[in-house]
């Protein structure tokens, strides 16, 4: 079962969850470098609010929820800290929207999902909803890019496989435009010390894991 929000409460209130690297990943910036990042923008799972920040700063139009309210207590610290004080963010529970009546976040040109969609790898009813939440979210002709763990090479978290991604938006309305390798970058804390052990951070302190990368757009 995917873990209720007091869970990851908990490593936003500790400062422990491994995710929090100060920054925006690497492979999201270039994303916004190349052009894929378009009109109204959706940080689902926004965790430390990262690029949500980085690109209200640069003049988007976006929003950044998350499940857990310390991650959106978190988050709109941290934009303050940043100096982007008008960075957005909001409490929304990204599986339960799609049954939800009225839709209150509206509709998106473009979705980046930083590390949440590999988090239902063992929940496929949860994953299942989740992407019919994006679908509901999405703008026709938008674009979702999922920057999910790959189970490729060793690491911690939760890793998937490509065809988990593949698998999940073969759906019509779904056309998946590009699958491939990247690297996600994390931080060893108490939460995963034991699948770490054996990696070595860099000198900022940061682990590079193998991770997918995956532009879909929908179709319909």
């Amino acid at each position: 079962m995917t873990q209720a929000a007091e869970v990851w409460n908990s490593v936003y209130d500790n400062d422990t969850a491994p995710w929090i690297i100060g920054e925006p990943q690497p492979a999201i910036a270039e994303l916004e470098r190349t052009g894929w990042i378009r009109g109204r923008v959706l940080d689902p799972g926004t965790g430390a609010g990262e690029h949500t920040i980085a690109l209200t700063a640069l003049g988007y139009d976006v929003v950044g929820v998350d499940l857990a309210p310390s991650a959106v207590a978190y988050a709109r610290r941290n934009a303050a800290t940043k100096k982007v004080p008008n960075a957005r963010f909001e409490v929304a529970d990204m599986v339960a929207l799609v049954r939800a009546e009225d839709n209150p976040l509206g509709t998106f040109d473009t979705i980046v999902d930083s590390a949440l969609f590999h988090v239902f790898v063992e929940d496929p009813a949860a994953r299942a909803d989740y992407v019919r939440t994006l679908h509901r979210l999405c703008a026709p002709g938008g674009h979702v890019h999922i920057l999910a763990l790959s189970d490729a090479e060793a690491g911690f978290g939760p890793r998937i496989g490509a065809d988990m991604i593949r698998d999940s938006f073969t759906a019509p309305g779904w056309e998946v435009e590009e699958l491939r390798p990247d690297h996600y970058y994390g931080r060893i804390t108490a939460v995963v010390a034991e699948q770490a052990a054996g990696l070595t951070p860099d000198a900022g302190g940061k682990i590079e894991l193998a991770a997918w990368l995956a532009r879909i757009r929908r179709t319909d």
